[in-house]
């Protein structure tokens, strides 16, 4: 599995890139993904290009894709 470390926080919009990379870099379609995965294509399409998904969505995409997702929660103060 490819592994890509990004120790920044990301936005939307980056997180989508990652996501559309791995996806191409993988060789799949919008289409394959979204069967794949569970996802429409639409949703596909809109978090690739900065829309803001839920977490289960992504986790659902990260998994098909080979990525994991890891969410930190920073203490306030």
């Amino acid at each position: 599995m490819t592994k890509i470390r990004n120790i920044f926080p990301m936005d939307a919009l980056q997180i989508g890139q990652a996501l559309k990379f791995r996806r191409e870099f993988l060789h799949l379609r919008q289409e394959d993904l979204a069967e794949m995965s569970g996802v429409t294509i639409k949703t596909i399409h809109l978090i690739e290009t900065g829309g803001n998904p839920s977490v289960e969505t992504l986790e659902k995409l990260a998994n098909v894709l080979g990525m994991e997702l890891l969410i930190q929660v920073k203490k306030l103060g």
